[in-house]
């Protein structure tokens, strides 16, 4: 099923864009797919098609990602920020509630808009990201953020993606990696550069430490929660999930072989545990 192209202007004057896969009717359920940091869109394009034979899906661009404006003001990449844009698309188009699917950051952004909005919010899925973030991950990510990448030629991108992601795809072979620089990059004439505003990373680098998110993560009781996990995640221990299933009684959890952070969600496993999650929590 094609998806619909939607623009909409912030509360602060960017123009915002958001994939719009419509549901089987008009009444089905919606659900938000928030992606990682310097992501888009584009990560959801294969999962959002095959869920939309079930129920809407909506899939934003970030500001300063794919589709949408660059901020002017760098200082406003950040999760409130990004926060409220969400709600803002979620009240033009008048949806009441939403299940949400996070990808690291969007897994905080699903948090957050938790707790600003509880009766938007209904089950949440949180993948590879959680209250207690492994410093190792954040260093790596710090320091891939802080390092130029300059618009080189596609095949010079795609080994240079490679090479930061060896570890957490390690089956990838060459259609992967370019379908992979296909989704995150753009081109312009002969060369290829990521479609993300490189400002982004101002707010991260060497900034202040993440604060106390338990309390924020303790805001998802009474909702069904799924936490996806990469085996050989750095950014989300084995341990910390399951201090997190201690913490939130009835917690679902999904380990996905051979992926670091974060899986794609594509995997079969994945993609086998995440509509049965879903479904039953619609169903509830």
């Amino acid at each position: 099923m094609k998806h619909f192209d939607r623009y909409y202007t912030s509360d602060d004057g960017l123009r915002l864009y958001c994939r719009d896969y419509p549901g089987p009717t008009a009444d089905a359920p919606v659900l938000v797919c928030l992606p990682g940091l310097t992501r888009n869109s584009k990560d959801f394009a294969a999962l959002a098609e095959a869920l939309s034979e079930h129920c809407r899906v909506l899939c934003p661009d970030m500001r300063g990602r794919g589709r949408s404006a660059r901020d002017p003001d760098p200082s406003r990449y950040r999760p409130d920020r990004y926060c409220a844009d969400m709600l803002t698309l979620l009240d033009l188009l008048g949806i009441p509630r939403v299940g949400l699917i996070g990808t690291s950051l969007g897994g905080l952004m699903a948090m957050t808009l938790a707790a600003l909005r509880p009766a938007l919010v209904g089950p949440v899925v949180l993948n590879d990201v959680g209250p207690e973030l492994d410093p190792r991950g954040i260093d790596r990510i710090k320091a891939y953020l802080s390092q130029p990448q300059p618009p080189a030629a596609p095949e010079v991108v795609i080994a240079r993606l490679a090479r930061i992601n060896a570890d957490v795809f390690p089956d990838y072979g060459p259609d992967d990696w370019r379908a992979l620089a296909m989704a995150t990059c753009v081109i312009d004439g002969d060369l290829m550069t990521t479609d993300v505003d490189p400002a982004i990373a101002q707010n991260l680098v060497g900034g202040a430490e993440l604060p106390n998110l338990w309390p924020l993560f303790g805001l998802l009781a009474g909702r069904p929660v799924l936490v996806v996990r990469g085996e050989r995640s750095d950014v989300l221990s084995a341990a910390a999930v399951q201090r997190m299933a201690g913490r939130l009684p009835g917690m679902q959890t999904l380990e996905v072989p051979g992926r670091g952070h974060a899986p794609t969600l594509d995997e079969p496993q994945v993609r086998e545990g995440l509509w049965a999650f879903l479904a039953q929590a619609w169903a509830g």
